[in-house]
């Protein structure tokens, strides 16, 4: 028999040999864990140690597994352990007699003579002994037994054991290994599979990292077709006496992770053979996850020989298939045996109703006819067909059964399995109901920085009552269709007046497309509230007049007018349905109106005005007012002329100087009217006087230089006697510099 170690699973990892291993059962810890260990007769725990047997006579001690475990095609398999044997012994046989570990079918449970080291009679199975005195001179020594078979030697004593291919015995190993010491020493017991010959065991032993013997055994007595055991070690005194203790026993073990034990799929049989074929290879990822990783071997429960097809391989009744599952990376024991259970019964196809979504109203919806579940055998192959004729006929098979457009029908199915088994079932196809939506209005007030353009929050848009609904939105109805360029800033999404769309989901994942009119309210002014010009000292007022929810003016002001406010810039929020509208207005000041100049002929004056808001009225005592710009007969002297436009302002008024008019000079030297003198205008700004003959000739100009002044002369020598024309020109001295021009004629009489 091929054996392999099927030790259960490992409570941690521990590493060898450059591999990474799970430590199934171990004695370790201060104090030792003895959990999952029965503890025999005189073995106690002590501290970091389980002491065998104290330092007496006649004493025995074994520690055991509490569980069997099962032998079934083992590869590897590693057991470490640390030991001493120590005391005083007795005068006559000294210190005795030795330990055993062992794998056993049928372990100590009592009281076990010195010589046997602790292995009773007839007990079968795999033993390694550390035997310390020889009863044969009843001497000391150390030497290992090893026995893979049934301790039925006279005296149970494995020492005497030399059945052929399944024992050995070393040589006394005193001089290089003595066994009795107060230091413990490191074992390492080791088995695998004679590959030559399986029914085999290759043990090699290690004492402190020195091979003692690695060669293969063959299973006699009891241990041939051993299926499970115990491990354990267990050490008696007998005559002699010493202290046996063992401590960080480890036993190794690479177990394959079973994920189920057995597996029992659906098969059937063909009806026309009796036969059924199916790929035993298909299972594999339900005992293991990643098969990749891992070797199966499967067999016809009973026989030996592996099946040689496993991937097509045929039965025709209740069939159990044993599958062993190996780690080829593995150094220790594996566990993957499972079972693949065979029980052929009748195939029938269930009948399944598929329901789909009658998107938008469309009628039909899309269905994958491959997902109605008409059957739970893994690898049919299925037909579909619109009615059992063209099933039966084989035509008409629907050739798009994943996306296959329909309204409510009845599809028809054929089912294989694949062991070659048929049946017929009916798919229902139903639609769900349809969503229903609304179209809604949507109204958002303008953006001051761009009127054309509102934000909406698309979300409170009454598009459904539908509960659980959830909502995407779209540019446009294609859009919506094919869900491309969806809105994602629907809660503050930007645009102007116009429309988008929502599609609207059920909690089954149907929809509907709901249309969303967007309308951005424009800016509402007051039509009647318009800009003023008054006069600067006045005051007016402003009215936005009615109509509009509320009032907000700069002033503080809430009424929809203001009173009482002069020249400048004002504002009004007028509020429209939620939405304000921004105006301004403005209060100007009327333009003044401005003297360009003012002509004076004798005792006329001239006014000459522009600027402000024709037609002007003028004054020259701010009383009485006259639409003509020509005063008559003006005072000689200092006076003001006044100037209003069609505002009625405060009039602008200006200073003039008519000055006294001289008609006739005698130029004698008398005294008396000798010369023009103007020198009394020496204050105006560009003062100039000319004096001009009848054909207009410039005959002097009186300045500054002469003191403004003429005397008749033309430079050196005197004019004839005549009329002359005289032109007086200046500005006054206000803020425009007022040009005035006077003119006038003027008799020189010359006596010669």
């Amino acid at each position: 028999m091929k054996r392999k170690l099927l030790i259960y699973y490992l409570a941690a990892l521990f590493g060898f040999s450059g591999q990474m291993f799970s430590q199934t059962y171990q004695l370790v810890g201060d104090p030792v864990n003895t959990t999952g260990w029965d503890l025999v007769s005189n073995a106690a725990v002590s501290n970091d140690f389980i002491r065998l047997t104290t330092d007496n006579t006649s004493l025995y001690g074994a520690i055991k597994l509490a569980t069997p475990i099962t032998l079934s095609y083992c590869d590897k398999w590693k057991v470490e352990f640390d030991f001493r044997i120590d005391g005083n012994g007795t005068t006559q046989f000294g210190r005795g007699d030795g330990f055993t570990f062992w794998y056993l079918s049928n372990p100590p449970t009592g009281y076990v003579s010195g010589g046997g080291l602790g292995v009773p009679g007839n007990a079968s199975g795999l033993m390694v002994g550390f035997d310390i005195f020889n009863n044969t001179t009843e001497g000391q020594m150390s030497k290992i037994h090893v026995l893979y078979g049934t301790n039925d030697t006279a005296g149970n004593n494995i020492e005497y054991n030399n059945t052929a291919g399944s024992t050995y015995h070393s040589a006394d190993l005193n001089p290089t290994q003595p066994f009795v010491g107060p230091n413990y020493k490191h074992v390492e017991v080791n088995g695998e599979t004679d590959l030559s010959n399986p029914d085999r065991w290759i043990i090699t032993i290690k004492i402190d990292g020195v091979q003692i013997v690695s060669q293969p055994f063959a299973p006699s007595g009891g241990a041939v077709g051993m299926s499970q055991g115990y491990f354990g070690f267990s050490a008696a005194t007998g005559g002699a006496s010493a202290r046996h203790s063992i401590k960080n026993v480890k036993v190794y073990v690479d177990k394959v992770p079973i994920l189920n034990s057995t597996v029992t799929p659906f098969v059937c049989t063909n009806p026309a053979t009796g036969n059924g074929i199916v790929d035993l290879t298909s299972f594999n990822s339900q005992f293991v996850n990643n098969p990749a990783n891992y070797t199966f071997t499967y067999y016809v429960l009973g026989s030996s020989t592996p099946i040689a097809g496993p991937e097509n391989f045929q039965y025709s009744g209740n069939t159990t298939i044993k599958v062993v599952v190996k780690d080829p990376s593995s150094t220790l024991c594996d566990n993957g045996d499972g079972i693949i259970q065979l029980n052929p019964t009748p195939f029938a196809a269930d009948n399944a109703t598929l329901t789909g979504c009658n998107n938008n109203n469309a009628g039909t919806a899309t269905f994958d006819l491959t997902s109605a579940a008409v059957t739970t055998i893994p690898g049919c192959t299925k037909e579909f067909y619109n009615t059992m004729h063209d099933l039966n006929a084989g035509i008409n098979q629907i050739t798009n059964p994943n996306a296959y457009p329909s309204g409510t029908a009845t599809i028809f199915v054929k089912v294989t399995t694949p062991q070659g088994c048929v049946s017929t079932s009916k798919i229902t196809l139903a639609l769900h109901p349809t969503v229903t939506v609304i179209d809604a209005p949507l109204r958002s007030c303008f953006l001051e920085t761009n009127p054309s353009l509102g934000t909406f929050n698309l979300s409170i848009a009454t598009v459904t009552t539908v509960t659980g609904a959830t909502k995407k939105y779209y540019p446009s109805l294609t859009d919506a269709i094919d869900g491309t360029n969806e809105i994602l800033n629907f809660l503050s999404y930007t645009a102007p007046s116009g429309v988008i769309y929502v599609k609207v989901f059920n909690t089954q994942g149907c929809y509907a497309i709901a249309k969303v009119t967007l309308t951005v309210i424009a800016p509402v002014k007051s039509n009647v509230l318009e800009d003023k010009i008054i006069c600067i000292e006045d005051k007016t007022t402003l009215d936005a007049g009615p109509g509009f929810s509320s009032y907000e003016w700069s002033t503080g002001a809430t009424t929809p007018s203001i009173s009482n406010v002069g020249v400048g810039t004002y504002w009004v929020k007028l509020n429209t349905g939620g939405c304000i509208t921004l105006q301004t207005v403005k209060v100007y000041a009327s333009e003044q109106p401005v003297v360009t100049n003012i002509d004076i002929s004798g005792g006329t004056v001239t006014v000459f005005a522009k600027g402000g808001t024709p037609p002007y009225q003028y004054s020259m005592d701010n009383i009485n007012w006259q639409e003509s710009n020509v005063f008559t007969n003006v005072t000689r002297g200092e006076t003001k002329v006044y100037v209003k436009d069609s505002y009625d302002c405060e009039p602008i008024s200006i200073n003039i100087t008519v000055p006294n008019l001289i008609n006739v000079i005698t130029p004698n030297g008398d005294g008396i009217n000798d010369a023009i003198d103007y020198s009394a205008l020496s204050n105006k700004q560009n003062l100039v006087i000319g004096i001009f003959d009848r054909y207009g000739y410039k005959l002097f100009q009186a300045d500054k230089t002469n003191r403004y002044r003429w005397d008749g002369t033309n430079g050196s020598r005197k004019v004839p006697t005549g009329n002359y024309w005289y032109s007086i020109t200046w500005n006054e001295n206000n803020k425009n510099s007022t040009p005035i021009k006077f003119s006038g004629w003027i008799m020189v009489k010359n006596r010669e």
